[in-house]
């Protein structure tokens, strides 16, 4: 199965907007840029994984209801927030974290439900 271009925009965009909003809520007042930036990132890392990745073999579900490309999602979400992570200071590193760990469990649960 291949899925529209819209399809999984919308996907990003889902997680974009939760991953901004936990963002502002785990980052403390004046780091509102980077959990903004962190909601962006991952909606381009979803876009940009899923479109490059969009095959029948990758979406087919080798598990019940989780396909290939629901599990590398995330992976990507995790590398685009490192690399940002390593090339900004942030003001509070361990939320920041805190932020990427659930941000990987939003693309995860997106992933799997919008696709």
């Amino acid at each position: 199965m291949i899925f529209s271009a819209m399809h999984i925009l919308l996907t990003a965009a889902i997680t974009g907007v939760l991953v901004a909003g936990v963002g502002v809520w785990r980052l403390p007042g004046a780091a509102w840029l980077d959990a903004i930036a962190a909601g962006v990132l991952a909606a381009v890392a979803v876009v940009g994984w899923r479109l490059c990745a969009n095959m029948g073999a990758l979406n087919d579900d080798g598990l019940p209801g989780f396909s290939a490309n629901d599990l590398a999602a995330p992976i990507a979400v995790f590398v685009v927030l490192s690399v940002y992570a390593d090339l900004r200071v942030l003001a509070d590193p361990r939320r920041y974290g805190q932020l990427r760990a659930l941000a990987v469990v939003i693309t995860l649960a997106v992933n799997v439900i919008t696709i």
